[in-house]
């Protein structure tokens, strides 16, 4: 199984995590987003929109797209299960992670900054407001949801914390003040003192400049 993965995309972060949180053997395929490698050729080839994440499975077949990739790795692989027993609770994690997938990230991805400050001019500080402004809309939303206690959703960590950690990881790179989330950055202190979630943090892959 390859991930094919950019060290700062946070939807190939996600997999990584669950990848991690599951104990499934892969391996890790760089593909630099800044040198566009991802609108290269071969990458299209396997990946139709030139994004990241993209799974290739031991036959050869892929899977794009993060949230796909997770739920075929839940049910493929039901050890370490990352969404609740309980009906109701689970929805209520991919609610919470739908809100990051679906209502913040789209906003603030790579290629839509690129586009506000290549196509449509605006500044750097500009640019940095506007991410900021979908951060901060989109977890004062979440934090009043969440139990954080430790995680998320409680005792087990669950797809929500697979979702959030690349996101607060970005956010704080932006330089977000998520002073007024409390619950989000103890989750996020939490998440990080667990092997899973250091080894797939940007830093620690191969393709970190």
């Amino acid at each position: 199984m390859e991930l094919f993965s950019y060290f700062r995309s946070s939807a190939a972060y996600r997999v990584r995590i669950a990848l991690n949180l599951k104990q499934i053997e892969h391996s890790i395929v760089p593909v630099n987003l800044l040198n566009s490698e991802q609108r290269g050729a071969e990458y299209m080839a396997l990946q139709p929109q030139g994004l990241v994440p993209a799974l290739r499975l031991a036959d050869g077949r892929v899977i794009s797209q993060s949230t796909a990739i997770l739920e075929y790795l839940e049910a493929v692989f039901p050890a370490h299960p990352l969404l609740p027993a309980d009906p109701y609770q689970a929805a209520q994690v991919r609610s919470w992670a739908n809100l990051i997938a679906c209502d913040i990230h789209p906003l603030d991805n790579l290629r839509v900054l690129k586009y506000l400050k290549h196509k449509l001019g605006v500044s750097d500080p500009e640019k940095d407001s506007w991410y900021q402004h979908w951060i901060l809309e989109g977890f004062r939303a979440l934090e009043s949801q969440l139990v954080a206690a430790p995680y998320a959703a409680g005792a087990q960590v669950t797809l929500a914390e697979v979702y959030l950690v690349p996101q607060v990881y970005n956010a704080l790179r932006f330089n977000t003040d998520l002073g007024e989330f409390p619950k989000i950055r103890s989750i996020y202190a939490a998440c990080n003192e667990l092997p899973a979630f250091q080894q797939a943090a940007p830093e620690q892959q191969v393709d970190c400049p």
